[in-house]
């Protein structure tokens, strides 16, 4: 390959790698942005479940959670094991 083809090939890569960095950027940043800060609804909820390294389980006492459940499952909750029955 000549050195003029050679340039122009390594400045076409170049010239593309920049546009799709720029156009990435443009799509992604409003979105990653928008990700790091917490609506009160998201903040409420993270609060109100524990760390997820405590090692305790806490069952899901929500109403319409527990309209769903079988009896089996909800015996398991109330002895503080993790549901292995649907």
């Amino acid at each position: 390959m000549n050195p003029i083809r050679r340039i122009l090939v390594g400045g076409a890569v170049a010239g593309s790698l920049l546009t799709g960095g720029v156009i990435g950027a443009a799509i992604a940043g409003p979105l990653g942005a928008s990700a790091a800060t917490p609506t009160a609804a998201t903040a409420a909820a993270t609060a109100a479940s524990p760390s997820a390294g405590s090692g305790t389980f806490v069952p899901n006492e929500n109403a319409t959670h527990e309209a769903g459940e079988s009896a089996a499952r909800e015996a398991q909750e109330n002895a503080g094991q993790v549901p292995t029955v649907p």
